[in-house]
């Protein structure tokens, strides 16, 4: 069955045990909708509220306030097992005296299912997740890749109509984090369950989610698609916390705007001048000063002296292969992080041929945070 989630205004609030200690907002009145088949995340530091929040979808957690729905259900006072949930978390919990099938099939055990559909069921979820081969081995007999399978089977079997991952990939080295992304996408897609997954990897999350929440303490910071959040950050705590980005102090000399709410903008930064076209320019000031977020990515090596380029000198060079990242001083003592793919500016020994460059900086790419 398809799944919506809607939060209405949800908090959970701690009480400290010392007297006089007041009150800690874990999660602050948050108000969401997930929808139908997604692969939501919910992204953010230590210590942000997302744990807390997905287990108080799970019913782990009482909320102190505000509701959850799934579709026009309200499931907020219901017990775990009355949700129809299926939670996967960062330990795999498996037990180790069972054998595969066995592990998958034990929440079936728990609802009574007959053993003829509990078989079926098991070497289907089994089959989902490509490890039908390895049913009768025991978990300390499998790499943690494919214990992270067989947790996800445990979850699946149930068939739930919303699943939930806890930071399902922490334990995992780097090649098999990589390939479990694909293979949860894959999973999530085949399956259509609406998932929310919890974790704090920027990159798992911009290569995995239909939809992004980024949290900060205890509260929504900005929501939507994962491009959207990387290349059009609403703040400056999104902006650093998606990848790496440049802050640039700018004071707006002049602005036109649209009749669609976009503006260009003219900006004078200490390093130059830029420009930019702010695509939602209502809560910029026309005139001011402001702050610039720019991607290193999105900052052009050309020669210098080239028209509309600021002048820079690359003072630190660190070569990786298919990328060079440099620190480019700019006038005015800045200094900027600047990426450029298949690097031409290193010699054979990774060290900078030329320092002397100059950086161009399309408008769409420079985007605007009030001060």
């Amino acid at each position: 069955m398809s799944t919506t989630i809607r939060l209405e205004k949800l908090s959970k609030h701690y009480k400290a045990q010392v007297p006089g200690g007041g009150v800690t907002k874990a999660v602050d009145e948050i108000s969401l909708e997930i929808p139908t088949g997604h692969l939501f995340f919910l992204l953010g530091p230590s210590g942000c509220g997302k744990t807390t929040l997905l287990r108080m979808i799970a019913g782990f957690i009482e909320p102190t306030g505000g509701k959850i729905f799934f579709n026009d259900r309200d499931v907020t006072g219901l017990a775990p097992n009355k949700r129809n949930t299926g939670m996967v978390f960062q330990s795999y919990a498996l037990w180790p005296h069972m054998s595969v099938a066995q592990n998958v099939g034990f929440g079936l055990g728990v609802r009574k299912v007959s053993k003829q559909e509990k078989d079926e069921r098991v070497a289907e979820a089994l089959k989902i997740v490509r490890m039908d081969p390895y049913a009768e081995r025991k978990p300390n007999q499998l790499s943690g890749g494919q214990q992270q399978r067989v947790a996800l089977a445990r979850a699946l079997v149930v068939r739930p109509d919303v699943l939930l991952l806890d930071e399902p990939l922490s334990n995992l080295d780097a090649k098999l984090r990589l390939e479990m992304r694909s293979e949860i996408r894959r999973i999530c897609s085949e399956t259509g369950i609406t998932t929310v997954y919890v974790t704090h990897d920027q990159k798992e999350a911009l290569s995995m989610a239909d939809g992004v929440a980024v949290l900060d303490m205890g509260v929504i910071a900005q929501v939507g698609p994962p491009r959207s959040l990387y290349q059009r950050p609403s703040s400056r705590f999104v902006a650093d916390f998606l990848g790496e980005t440049n802050f640039l102090h700018a004071e707006v000399t002049d602005s036109t705007r649209t009749d669609d709410g976009r503006a260009l903008l003219k900006l004078h930064t200490d390093a130059g001048d830029i420009s930019s076209t702010a695509f939602d320019a209502a809560n910029l000031p026309a005139k001011g000063n402001v702050t610039c977020s720019v991607r290193p990515e999105a900052m052009r090596i050309v020669e210098p002296k080239t028209p509309g380029a600021i002048e820079g000198k690359i003072v630190e060079t660190i070569y990786l292969g298919e990328m060079a990242q440099y620190i480019v001083e700019l006038p005015g003592s800045t200094r900027v992080k600047v990426f450029e793919l298949h690097p031409s500016h290193v010699d054979d020994t990774g060290k900078t041929r030329e320092p002397a460059i100059g950086l161009q900086i399309d408008p769409k790419d420079v985007v605007v945070l009030a001060d």
